[in-house]
């Protein structure tokens, strides 16, 4: 598995995959990582939250983050990440 964040929503997604391919609740994923639910509600909405719950969590889910040199994101980026405002508002 191999996903890429260039945004905070997109890492909330990954996290949401991962969570529901293990088959976990928010609530059990809380549980594992010692947070409060709210933590995963944040994480997984692309909110704010501490990098210290980040870590928690990704942990948690048997995940590493991983840093790369990265610039502008794609066009390809902006277009499915607006894609995405698009079908939420809808």
């Amino acid at each position: 598995m191999t996903d890429t964040a260039s945004f905070p929503e997109d890492i909330g997604l990954i996290l949401k995959e991962q969570r529901e391919a293990r088959g976990l609740s928010k609530r059990e994923l809380a549980a594992q990582s010692n947070r409060v639910r709210e933590v995963i509600y944040r994480l997984e909405a692309g909110q704010e939250s501490t990098v210290s719950s980040l870590m928690a969590v990704t942990r948690a889910l048997g995940l590493r983050i991983r840093f790369e040199r990265a610039g502008m994101p794609t066009m390809e980026e902006l277009a499915e990440r607006f894609a995405r405002d698009d079908d939420d508002a809808a």
